[in-house]
């Protein structure tokens, strides 16, 4: 089953279902910190595994909750982020199908110290830590997989770092769109391709450091250009090649 395919509409509220073995088990065979596990090993994760629906716009955790386990995105899109005491939003990561988020606050046992929420109909499992904990007590392979993993994710935020501190506004953007045309694995027809924002400016421009004033500013810019074309939230690109090249200068 792919990932970002739901099997059935999310619920009304947050829920959770409990269902058989073999099921979580193809489940958590798409868990990256879970991949060569054998169903045995697959089987013992599945005990301490719960399926959760939720609706866009439910909050998932607050700053300073704590943290009994993580979660994998089945399908939709959770948003993480810090918030500030006047309601200021800074967010740092989209997790899509596939994606997991929480291991390392899980390894630390510390609270979370960001928010998450859905910004789409989701579906989710949440994979508790005690039987992470027993599965690295078992087999020290599990544990170099589990380094691997966060050092990626490691590896990941200083690039974020990198980003923000050496590129400007307009290399982030033509950057962030170059990404999910490549992401998006649809060939175009003569370099033409269009691309669909998976979530609001708003929400993309705070991923990117940028105030969503000078996100737009910046799009009509390419516009005028004749780099994209806008339409809302899809954005046409009529010659990939050109817009990478452009961005190259800058």
């Amino acid at each position: 089953m792919p990932l970002s395919q739901c099997t059935h509409p999310p619920s009304a509220a947050p829920a959770t279902t409990q269902p058989d073995t073999e099921h979580l088990c193809r489940l958590l065979a798409h868990v990256p910190l879970l991949e060569g596990l054998n169903p045995d090993e697959l089987a013992r994760f599945a005990r301490g595994v719960r399926e959760q629906n939720v609706e866009k716009g439910t909050v998932l955790f607050h700053r300073g909750d704590p943290c009994h386990g993580f979660h994998l995105v089945l399908c939709g899109q959770i948003k993480l982020a810090f918030t500030s005491a006047e309601g200021q939003e800074k967010v740092i990561e989209i997790m899509r199908p596939g994606q997991s988020f929480g291991e390392a606050v899980m390894f630390m046992e510390k609270p979370y110290f960001v928010m998450a929420q859905a910004l789409t109909d989701s579906r989710l499992l949440h994979i508790a830590k005690n039987v992470v904990f027993e599965e690295m007590d078992r087999d020290p392979t599990f544990c170099r997989r589990i380094i691997a993993g966060l050092s990626a994710r490691l590896h990941h935020l200083i690039a974020d770092v990198e980003t923000y501190s050496l590129l400007s506004g307009r290399e982030r953007i033509v950057g962030y769109l170059l990404r999910e045309e490549e992401s998006s694995g649809e060939p175009g027809l003569c370099g033409r391709v269009s691309i669909r924002l998976p979530t609001s400016k708003g929400t993309i421009a705070s991923r990117l450091n940028l105030t969503q004033e000078h996100f737009s500013r910046i799009l009509h810019e390419l516009a005028e250009a004749g780099l994209i074309v806008v339409e809302g939230r899809t954005i046409h690109i009529p010659d990939v090649e050109r817009l990478r090249t452009t961005s190259a200068r800058y």
